[in-house]
């Protein structure tokens, strides 16, 4: 196994904790396992929901919030690697990245759509950057833009796959479709782009795969693929460290696989999520109310959504849990206990 080199630090293991929206992923969950080697990740998006002045002022808390979550993660982990997954479907997508690199983010990881614009965002500072892809398509098209834009390249790629949790680089058929074999073939084909532009820069690119990873043979299967690290979210909500409330952790730890479906967000996306009353309703075609809009995302119409996530995703971290919107990954439903960090951190690499 080799490690991830992010500027000048190295992690332990290579790994990296996927960024988990509105309040799952905070500098308490990143810092620890920043501490425990790998790479933390404090998700950006609509992270300052507990602000005070979060629903008069969603931008201004959400800017306060990255400073403050960067701070938490770093009393824990001063010399760990620590950056954001701030989405490009963010309606303030440039003020989070100019915020996240200004907190001192060691890395900005980016997907929900192609982030065209990142190297200018981060120009200028130590800020790594990295795109979310999940085609060897989409991996071009990024790859490709930077190089005629900006000549410049990613410094790490991460593959995220149909197994994932949260909004997919999908359309739903594609999302059945793949076998776990067929999607290996398209990692294969991901990880040789890369390196196509890895030599073109005379640099090495790291490629970290990502979704349905949920133990060490896992991570043993996609270091087999030629990837360099994986990056694993699910696994790490049910941790003591993790900040979402006891009553989500334990709607993964109750869930059955027959629980966890494909359903569509308010924007049309696909997304994996726990079935319960609320998406049961949702998916009988129920307008569900919502508050004022929090200007969440850029391509949402307000007047004619289904449900707002935010209201969703809110509801979920603060284990509301009948009225919220469960994201998981595919394997949520191995979750049977609340486990440490380094529990976790420790078993992946047991390999």
């Amino acid at each position: 196994m080799k490690n991830l080199k992010i500027g000048e630090k190295l992690t332990k293991v290579p790994l990296i904790q996927g960024g988990m929206g509105v309040g799952i992923s905070l500098g308490r969950l990143a810092g620890s396992v920043a501490k425990e080697g790998g790479i933390g990740i404090i998700s950006s998006a609509q992270i300052g929901y507990r602000e005070p002045y979060f629903d008069q002022d969603p931008a201004k808390a959400n800017l306060a919030a990255i400073e403050k979550e960067m701070k938490k993660a770093r009393e824990i982990s001063p010399d760990g690697i620590i950056g954001y997954n701030v989405m490009t479907a963010l309606k303030e997508h440039a003020a989070h990245v100019k915020a996240a690199v200004k907190a001192g983010a060691d890395i900005i990881i980016s997907g929900a759509g192609l982030p065209t614009d990142l190297p200018a965002l981060t120009e200028g500072s130590s800020t790594k950057i990295a795109p979310i892809v999940s085609t060897d398509k989409s991996a071009h098209v990024i790859l490709k833009y930077w190089d005629r834009k900006y000549k410049r390249t990613a410094d790490l790629v991460v593959i995220e796959g149909p197994e994932a949790g949260g909004h997919l680089g999908f359309k739903k058929e594609e999302v059945e479709s793949y076998t776990e074999e067929s999607y290996a073939e398209e990692i294969r084909k991901i990880i040789a782009t890369v390196k196509s532009y890895g030599e073109k820069y005379n640099v090495e690119i790291p490629v970290v795969v990502a979704g349905g990873i949920y133990d060490s043979s896992d991570v043993k299967r996609i270091l087999a693929l030629g990837a360099d690290g994986v990056q694993v979210a699910t696994r790490f909500v049910t941790t003591e460290e993790c900040d979402a409330d006891i009553r989500y952790k334990e709607a993964y730890i109750n869930a059955t696989k027959e629980d966890i479906k494909i359903v569509k967000s308010p924007v049309g996306m696909p997304g994996r999520a726990i079935m319960n009353n609320f998406m049961e309703r949702v998916m009988g075609g129920e307008k569900v109310p919502h508050s004022p809009c929090h200007r969440c995302l850029a391509k949402c119409d307000p007047a004619n959504i289904p449900y707002c996530i935010t209201d969703g995703l809110i509801n979920a971290v603060k284990g509301n849990i009948e009225n919220a919107l469960l994201f998981c990954g595919a394997k949520a439903y191995r979750a049977e206990k609340i486990e440490t960090v380094r529990d976790v951190v420790q078993e992946l690499f047991a390999i």
